[in-house]
């Protein structure tokens, strides 16, 4: 969980004066709005009558509704945490990574894309380069229901979390665009690229917890390094599910077809 620097706790208490709520509320309110990317809060505090959210624009909804100059008050607060936090490198999330509800639950969208950066407002947060390091900087992060993602497009790499274990994906010739998550017993993930929605497990697994993986593990290098003496038919059938999934390119699925073609 992050916690305010020096800097972060000397703005809440210049807040906390200016608006005439207490340090604590100030601070609630910091997270909220933090917790919704700056463009939004949902929040709960006596200072505040209580529970209400906050979505930059005007809305503002207060449990006690008919008090208007506290609505006032809180909508200023929420103003100025936004336009501070917008100031800080690397904070709010921003692009067109997105991770999406399914299903019709209940679901905070988050976008990633942000440039890497230290905001000078909180301690660096000690989980937060979780992915491995030999892979660089992530071209977008996101996560949603405690599971975690870095996106580096350079390299055609996805790195995603989910518990204490770490898998890295190649991501082929994908421009990954968002997430999203089944929900339900039969949970599962996808990704949106160009080719539409396809399901992460399509993707080859290049190492779990650092740890690389063999090579038959990596479906479309199973068909590049696949012996003679395997039935090219039933490769030819395995290339073209490849095509239709998005995971094998045109270029590529004419590339093998001929190199499989040219075994018979």
């Amino acid at each position: 969980m992050r916690q305010l620097s020096p800097q972060g706790q000397q703005v809440v208490n210049d807040l906390s004066q200016r608006h005439g709520f207490s340090q604590d509320a100030v601070m609630h309110m910091m997270f909220a709005v933090l917790n919704g990317n700056g463009s939004m809060a949902q929040f709960s505090h006596p200072d505040f009558g209580g529970s209400g959210q906050w979505m930059r624009g005007g809305m503002m909804m207060l449990g006690d509704m008919f008090n208007h100059g506290l609505k006032s008050r809180v909508d200023a607060l929420c103003q100025d945490i936004s336009n501070i936090l917008s100031n800080q490198p690397g904070l709010l999330q921003s692009g067109s990574f997105q991770s999406q509800s399914q299903n019709g639950s209940e679901q905070q969208n988050q976008t990633a894309g942000a440039p890497m950066g230290q905001s000078t407002l909180f301690l660096p947060d000690p989980d937060e380069n979780w992915w491995p390091m030999d892979l660089g900087t992530p071209n977008a992060t996101g996560n949603q229901n405690n599971v975690r993602y870095a996106y580096f497009a350079n390299i055609h790499r996805l790195a995603v979390k989910t518990g204490n274990q770490v898998w890295v994906y190649d991501t082929l010739n994908h421009l990954i665009g968002g997430f999203s998550q089944q929900q339900g017993s039969g949970s599962s993930i996808a990704f949106s690229s160009q080719f539409g929605t396809v399901d992460l497990s399509n993707l080859p697994v290049v190492s779990r917890d650092g740890q690389p993986l063999p090579a038959a593990s990596n479906p479309v290098a199973s068909l590049r390094n696949a012996p003679i003496g395997v039935d090219v038919l039933t490769m030819l059938e395995r290339l073209g599910e490849l095509r239709e999934k998005g995971i094998v390119s045109d270029d590529e699925f004419k590339q093998k077809k001929a190199d499989l073609l040219s075994r018979l």
